[in-house]
C-alpha cells in the first residue's frame, strides 16, 4: 500500500544510490522504534540517525494507513504492567471494543487491527486525531502525547490544512532516506531494487 497510492503525498527518492549485499534482521530491528517505545526510546532513536522530534511526529503520521498484528500491543490491553491490567493511557471505551471485537485471546498472533480504524485506507490526519483522544494503538503512538513539545505539534498539524501535513512528512522521508547512504565502494548500485546484483 502505497502513501501516494492512498491519496498521501509523494516525494523524491534518488537513484543509482549504493545498497548494501546483505541483510540482517536484527540490525533492522535494532534501528526501528519498537511498538512498545516510549518516549526517551523514540526521541533516542530518532536522534541516533539525526532525526529530531519534528521528524518522529510526522514520521509517525504514517500509522494512519495499514493494519497491526494483535501480538504487538495486546500487552497494552492484557498485561501492561505484568499483573494483568490494562494500559492506563488507553480509552476504555477503545480498549475494550478491541477486546470483544479483535483481540479476544491475548495470545492471539493472527488477528490484524486498523491502525487508524475507519481510515485505514486513507492518507490523511486522523491518525493524531485518535492520539488526542487516546486512542493510538502502539504504546509508541501514545509517546507523541506524553511529550509537551510533540503534543503540541500533533495539535499544529490538526489545526491546519492538510496539504502542510503532506509537504512536511514529504520533507522527513527525504530527510529519512539519506540515513547512512553508502559511498565509495561501499555496496553496489543494483540493478533490480529488491535483488542483490548476481
Amino acid at each position: 500500500m502505497s502513501c501516494f497510492g492512498q491519496g498521501g503525498p509523494f516525494w523524491r527518492v534518488p537513484t543509482g544510490r549504493r545498497d548494501g549485499t546483505i541483510s540482517n534482521g536484527s540490525e533492522a530491528l535494532s534501528n526501528i522504534p519498537p511498538p512498545t517505545g516510549n518516549f526517551s526510546t523514540l526521541q533516542r532513536l530518532f536522534f541516533d540517525h539525526g532525526l529530531n522530534l519534528t521528524d518522529l511526529v510526522l514520521l509517525s503520521g504514517a500509522h494512519t494507513i495499514g493494519v497491526s498484528h494483535c501480538s504487538s500491543f495486546s500487552y497494552r490491553l492484557y498485561n501492561f504492567t505484568g499483573v494483568g491490567d490494562q494500559d492506563p493511557a488507553l480509552d476504555p471505551e477503545y480498549a475494550a471494543n478491541i477486546k470483544a471485537k479483535k483481540c479476544t485471546n491475548p495470545n492471539d498472533n493472527t488477528t490484524k487491527v486498523e491502525m487508524d480504524p475507519g481510515s485505514r485506507k486513507t492518507f490523511d490526519l486522523s491518525y493524531y486525531s485518535l492520539l488526542l483522544k487516546r486512542r493510538g494503538l502502539f504504546q509508541s503512538d501514545v509517546a507523541l502525547t506524553t511529550n509537551s513539545t510533540t503534543k503540541t505539534f500533533v495539535t499544529q498539524l490538526l489545526q491546519g490544512p492538510i496539504q502542510n501535513f503532506y509537504d512536511e512528512f514529504a520533507k522527513s522521508m527525504e530527510k529519512m532516506g539519506r540515513i547512512n547512504v553508502k559511498t565509495g565502494s561501499t555496496g553496489e548500485i543494483r540493478k533490480q531494487c529488491a535483488v542483490v546484483n548476481g
